[in-house]
């Protein structure tokens, strides 16, 4: 399979006379792929069932006259004005209790069953008129699920929904109590339709009541976005891809990525270096210009394994954005190193976002391909030569990593129910280990916390993995791989409940945390050998080999055979100087 190009592209907002030339551009430039429909429901369907796709079909047409392959997306993600008028209750509830409203995207509530009938209808129209079109060579699903911390809705849809969630799930609400430990704070309930959501109260939610609705707004994603690819798989044959957004979003991607052919994720490392990557100032006024050396490999990794394999960045940032607290321009050739780094680790296209910078609305900021007037960007030329030098490079490579890191969404949820401390999250301790093993000169593969083979692994990785289960225990453990636990691994039971015995109950392997304390970042506590904890601790009881300990004494990392545990969230020195023992 040869690597390839594409483009984001919006006819929709652009008079017809430009398209022809655009397409031609286009495919001068070099691009195989634009991606186009996903923002553009309002121009689909004006009024309730008056469908308008004489607009959409002479632009795929002509994209297609040029040689270019079309990525149809559903507009899913941006309802027009009247759908709300006619679902008032769809609007996604945030935690204060107050509605979201029209006026930019994302502004549903997956639990909302009237908007999810309205999906159903769009989508079996667009898939029936455009399922065997020859030039629609790919389906994109909605728009970065859970984006604007929209996965999580406190609505009544989602109330009704939840409840139905624990029915399901408990049975009986006798069972639900006992589960959740709800004798705590006479909390517990006699009916399901008791139940309601965890906000609002006075004081923090039981642990148990939060996770199970981070769970059930995960399953609505998931079950929101394999409504529209049934759909779509009953009139097509063509890839069904979704984009996923940097820092996760809030839901199970490898829950929505089993109902996909292809993983793709949203690539923009100079905003999400000031907003999402855990770092000093110091890193990101070094990086400000290029990006955080790991974040874009790690999310690479992670979208192969949610796409098993297959996987694009859809969007790939080619000037400086909009949205970030500040927006500098890449340094030149950036937007070229980017791309060799996705086709590096195993992407099958890169798509840059967009073609033209748009003249009007929220993205007026957002450099594109073009300026506004159709003249050159500074990214034009970059692409130009990227798709010169793909020509001669070898085919999309599919490869095995040295190390694999286990990674879990559910921990995800439960480390942000829990983190036990300010600062402390499961995308910063995963990522931490993620960047040494890269120093260490180690490509790593991200495996769910569902794989059970870790066979020619030089490690395994498996930290923070709150709530593992037994199977994956009994699968590493037997493995004949060195295999790093903790910390919290095994820390709560599936229903966040402290376990007995007390975690991280590895049969064979004599460790018991007797005892936590969370620390702010600014009093670390040294290791011997160089570096520092950070944050978090926990005190062992163990006739484990002490590999590590701090300058209280205290054991950091112990070891017996191939089995490791980390009872600490270290630095990068501490953590590579272990990593090199075990290696």
């Amino acid at each position: 399979m040869k690597k390839t190009l594409g483009v984001c592209y919006y006819p929709e907002q652009w008079p017809r006379e430009v398209w022809e030339d655009d397409a031609r551009r286009m495919s001068e430039l070099g691009l195989t792929w634009a991606r186009i429909g996903e923002f553009a429901w309002s121009r689909l369907e004006p009024s309730f069932t008056r469908l308008e796709f004489g607009w959409l079909d002479e632009a795929i047409d002509t994209l297609a006259r040029a040689g270019l392959k079309v990525v149809l997306g559903t507009p899913t993600a941006t309802p027009p004005r009247w759908m709300p008028d006619k679902h008032p209750q769809m609007f996604p509830v945030g935690a204060d209790g107050h509605p979201r409203g029209f006026g930019s995207r994302r502004h549903y509530c997956f639990s909302h069953p009237g908007y999810r009938e309205e999906c159903v209808r769009i989508v079996t129209a667009l898939a029936e008129r455009y399922g065997k079109h020859p030039a629609v060579g790919a389906w994109q699903t909605d728009n970065e699920y859970g984006c604007h911390d929209t996965a999580l809705s406190y609505s009544a849809a989602a109330r009704d929904g939840f409840r139905r969630w624990l029915r399901a799930r408990y049975a009986d609400i006798d069972a639900l109590n006992e589960q959740w430990g709800n004798v705590f704070w006479s909390m517990e309930y006699g009916d399901f339709e008791q139940v309601g959501l965890p906000n609002l109260t006075v004081t923090e939610p039981n642990p148990a009541h939060v996770l199970a609705f981070r769970r059930f707004s995960s399953d609505q994603v998931v079950s929101f976005n394999r409504a529209q690819t049934e759909i779509i798989r009953a009139h097509s044959d063509a890839p069904i891809i979704h984009n996923f957004t940097g820092r996760f979003g809030g839901f199970d991607h490898f829950g929505v990525g089993a109902d996909l052919d292809i993983a793709a994720w949203d690539s923009y490392p100079l905003g999400l270096l000031a907003s999402e990557v855990p770092a000093t100032a110091e890193h990101r006024r070094r990086y400000a210009r290029a990006g955080d050396p790991d974040f874009q490999a790690f999310h690479h990794d992670l979208n192969r394994a949610v796409g098993r394999g297959r996987w694009w960045v859809m969007e790939q940032q080619p000037g400086a954005v909009n949205w970030a607290a500040y927006n500098p321009a890449p340094l030149a050739g950036m937007v070229r190193r980017w791309t060799w780094e996705a086709f590096e680790h195993g992407a099958e296209a890169v798509c840059y976002f967009r073609w033209r910078q748009a003249r009007a609305g929220q993205e007026q900021m957002h450099a594109g391909l073009l300026l506004p007037d159709g003249s050159p960007a500074p990214a034009f030329d970059e692409v130009k030569r990227v798709a010169l030098e793909i020509n001669d490079a070898p085919d999309v490579v599919k490869y095995r990593g040295d190390a694999a890191i286990v990674f879990d969404f559910d921990a995800d949820f439960a480390w942000g129910v829990q983190p036990c401390g300010e600062g402390l999250d499961y995308f910063g301790l995963v990522f931490g280990f993620y960047r040494v093993l890269r120093k260490l000169g180690l490509k790593a593969d991200i495996l769910p916390a569902t794989a059970r083979d870790f066979s020619g692994y030089r490690v395994v990785v498996a930290p923070g993995l709150v709530c593992m289960g037994d199977e994956l225990k009994d699968a590493l453990r037997g493995s004949g791989v060195p295999v790093i636990f903790g910390p919290r691994s095994g820390a709560r039971d599936v229903e966040m409940r402290i376990p007995v015995p007390l975690p991280p109950a590895l049969a064979g392997f004599d460790v018991k945390v007797a005892g936590v304390e969370t620390l702010p970042f600014d009093l670390p506590v040294g290791v011997r050998g160089g570096g520092f904890i950070e944050g978090y601790r926990e005190f062992l009881e163990t006739t484990a080999d002490v590999i590590a300990a701090d300058d209280d004494g205290n054991a950091v990392a112990v070891r017996d055979g191939d089995l490791c545990y980390l009872a600490a969230r270290l630095d990068t020195l501490a953590l590579k100087n272990i990593l090199k023992q075990l290696l």
